[in-house]
């Protein structure tokens, strides 16, 4: 797990909420603090697709290109918002690819999802990494592959943070 800074707040929210940058990430939750608290649960209803559908494979959660709109909705405004958490997880299929590339010794099957939590206080905002595993493996590899991949995709972003 890393923690990082972020450097410029505009460019930061206008490449989360405006850009393609954040479009490989799914939505687990997302909370911002407004005129009111807003709170999403980005978990996918099952019940309201089909059976077609639902034979097409759906993620658990809500693909960020979704809910990107709405959470800019929220968010937009003359005031900058109180506070806001986003937590965000690699989609499945390319935490997989990731762990598979960079050989780890830990089965991408096992990994249950690479995270980045976005928490802004009002004044700045922090990117934490996390690694769930389906059971316990004492290798820390999958925590380091991730950190690595966060900020090399920072890096190629152009979005400027400082390690903490």
């Amino acid at each position: 797990m890393i923690a990082l800074q972020i450097v410029s707040m505009k460019d930061f929210m206008h490449k989360l909420l405006r850009c393609e940058s954040f479009h490989p990430f799914l939505l687990e939750e997302a909370v911002i603090g407004t005129s009111t608290t807003f709170s999403i649960d980005g978990r996918i209803n099952r019940e309201f697709y089909s059976a077609q559908e639902l034979s097409d494979g759906l993620p658990p959660f809500a693909p960020w290109s979704e809910m990107q709109g709405l959470c800019f909705d929220l968010i937009k405004g003359r005031r900058t918002p109180l506070f806001f958490r986003f937590t965000l997880q690699l989609k499945p299929d390319q935490a997989q690819k990731l762990l598979t590339e960079k050989n780890c010794d830990v089965p991408p099957n096992q990994v249950k999802a690479l995270s980045l939590n976005i928490r802004y206080d009002g004044a700045k905002a922090l990117l934490t990494t996390a690694t769930s595993l389906h059971t316990f493996f004492p290798s820390k590899e999958p925590d380091a592959i991730w950190d690595r991949a966060m900020r090399d995709f920072l890096a190629r972003e152009d979005i400027a943070c400082e390690l903490l």
